[in-house]
């Protein structure tokens, strides 16, 4: 085990990465943790705010370095990993927790998957093992004891599931043929695409548990539009926005476009009335006008952030190329009265080709003191 709180830090390595969760997400940071560690380990702080914690990377990491983490996102499939992972300190779950969610026994259940998203996303057999998985998942109490990080733990693996066989991981497209089209494949894993539900689902489930740890100080998972959170006193506030080209059209900056589905199983019971039927893929319709996906509004939206929390130790991770820039960012950052460094390295997001070569993303972050 790296000795995270040590003054003298150990270097991160590749196996260390395997202690983080696994991720399918757009935009994670898990890849370069050591890097981002490595970048604000000489920085003075107890506690810190992730404001879009999105896979719980960062603030995973930040609880492996014994910080009293808050972990933020609007997003409720988002927020159940912050719970499962970042609040929960010792709760697992058992064998026959697990049975309980996966078993073959034939019940009256509802069948809102199965029969909306029919050719959709996942075959009819899926679609019936997700509707039986939530009623399941649903019984345990949302408020509870316990029973809040069991949910939120087996969500977790429901998520991962739906995730891995997804084309590309996402659920922006109607592309349920892609899985079974007799081409040369450049992408994703058909094998990983053909393996029974809940022998993913045993799986993710098991890692979970081995994710679950004590921290040294007390974290929580919290779950608020990013402006909306309430003021806090922070040592360290990390912003990892959603990433706006200037010309591109930013379709995997929008989360709620992407991963709707998700959203929908952790709001099931409401799930009906929340989707736009007039989009192909039956997307969610939007319930907020979200600032941070609009090129028009998002600098505003960073400035008010900065403001809000122009006390603490501001940390943006961010890439080159964005809209607002890096230097636009900076610039407002000064004007709150910080001393503003930056660190940079190439990173390869899957699905991000900066203007067309790969070659050209870099990411970097932003220090604020």
């Amino acid at each position: 085990m790296i000795d995270f709180e040590s003054k003298q830090l150990t270097p991160m390595t590749f196996q260390d990465l395997k202690a983080f969760p696994s991720t399918r997400y757009q935009g994670s940071k898990r890849k370069i943790v050591p890097w981002l560690r490595n970048c604000l380990q000489e920085l003075d702080f107890t506690t810190a705010l992730d404001v879009f914690g999105g896979t719980g990377s960062v603030s995973y990491l930040f609880k492996k370095m014994g910080k009293a983490v808050t972990y933020n996102d609007v997003l409720h499939f988002n927020y159940q990993v912050g719970l499962a992972l970042i609040e929960n300190d010792e709760v697992t779950l058992r064998p026959e927790d697990i049975a309980s969610v996966i078993s073959a026994r034939v019940e009256p259940t509802p069948r809102f998957v199965r029969d909306t998203f029919k050719g959709i996303y996942f075959t009819d057999h899926e679609n019936e093992r997700i509707d039986s998985c939530v009623a399941r998942i649903n019984r345990l109490s949302a408020k509870r004891g316990e029973s809040v990080y069991k949910r939120a733990l087996l969500f977790y693996a429901l998520i991962q599931c739906c995730l891995i066989k997804r084309p590309f991981n996402l659920f922006h497209r109607r592309n349920l043929y892609l899985r079974f089209a007799d081409v040369e494949r450049e992408f994703g894993n058909k094998v990983t695409w053909d393996l029974p539900f809940n022998r993913h689902f045993t799986g993710f489930s098991s890692e979970a548990n081995g994710l679950v740890f004590t921290g040294r100080r007390r974290c929580r998972s919290i779950r608020y539009d990013a402006l909306a959170i309430p003021k806090g006193s922070y040592d360290l506030v990390y912003i990892d926005p959603p990433y706006l080209t200037k010309d591109a059209s930013n379709e995997s900056a929008d989360y709620f476009r992407c991963y709707h589905f998700l959203e929908g199983l952790c709001r099931y019971d409401v799930w009906a009335d929340l989707i736009d039927y007039e989009t192909p893929n039956l997307r969610m319709k939007r319930e907020t006008n979200n600032p941070w996906t609009d090129r028009e509004r998002n600098a505003e939206a960073f400035d008010s952030l900065f403001e809000k929390y122009s006390e603490s130790i501001i940390v943006v991770s961010y890439k080159k190329f964005g809209a607002p820039s890096i230097d636009t960012l900076i610039r407002m950052l000064k004007r709150h009265g910080k001393k503003v460094r930056t660190h940079s390295r190439h990173y390869k997001y899957a699905l991000n080709h900066q203007n067309g070569s790969a070659g050209l993303n870099r990411e970097c972050l932003i220090i604020a003191e």
